[in-house]
């Protein structure tokens, strides 16, 4: 929360907040400087894959319109909403050495056969090249199939976010983008109507792709979550 002092009184702004989660992960640094290194030094004659899945996602047909789109409105979002027939999961791989264009397919699950199925479309899409991914440590990553499989494609590098750290995944700014431009004041009549809109939103984001740039060094990362760590750790005890 925010506040600033105006004619002697002060103003709460509670709809400005900070956030910033702190991971207890112990190999935290060491999967830090190896996420960051890929964003700042990708290595030559390779692809640099920033990839995470989107579940859940419903399709909702809103009984009013939001008056988002009106001019001297805040937006809002209509709470009487009715769920349509289903929901889809969305598996996504941004390029992010090359210029930020984002591979894409929907899977009626999140499981791990789903994300295996991923991985080959992954394979066949970038063919005789070494191809680093960079993803979060859910279970369904980690699964003996897909470790087996991965095994047999050695041009596969897996390199795990720290725990609690989605942040460092540079493709959930893309999920966030599309959350907020797309899905949460769109209205669908059906699975089939949002997974439309989302491929119009993707060939958008294709034909006008925006090349990643990871300005933030390790050093400065670690500093900030020292901070955030010892101000946790004030609060505990207090």
């Amino acid at each position: 929360m925010k506040n600033t002092a105006c004619g002697g009184s002060t103003i709460f702004q509670p709809h400005r907040t900070k956030t910033f989660k702190v991971s207890n992960d112990p190999k935290f640094e060491e999967k830090l400087h190896d996420v960051v290194g890929l964003y700042l030094s990708p290595p030559e004659h390779a692809i640099v894959l920033s990839v995470d899945e989107k579940s859940q996602i419903c399709a909702l047909n809103r009984t009013q319109k939001s008056s988002s789109n009106v001019p001297g409105s805040a937006a809002d979002n209509d709470p009487m909403t009715i769920n349509a027939t289903g929901r889809l999961a969305l598996f996504e791989a941004m390029n992010v050495k090359v210029d930020g264009t984002v591979l894409a397919d929907f899977k009626p699950r999140h499981r791990h056969c789903e994300w295996l199925d991923f991985l080959k479309t992954i394979d066949e899409t970038f063919p005789d090249v070494e191809l680093h991914i960079i993803c979060d440590n859910y279970a369904t990553h980690k699964h003996k199939r897909v470790r087996k499989w991965l095994a047999r494609h050695p041009r596969f590098h897996i390199h795990f976010t720290p725990t609690s750290s989605s942040w460092l995944n540079v493709v959930e700014r893309w999920f966030r983008d599309l959350t907020q431009t797309c899905i949460r004041r769109g209205s669908f009549n059906s699975v089939a109507q949002l997974e439309a809109a989302i491929w119009d939103y993707l060939a958008q984001t294709n034909n006008a792709p925006e090349p990643f740039t990871w300005t933030a060094n390790p050093d400065d990362i670690l500093a900030k979550v020292a901070r955030a760590r010892a101000v946790l750790d004030k609060s505990q005890t207090e």
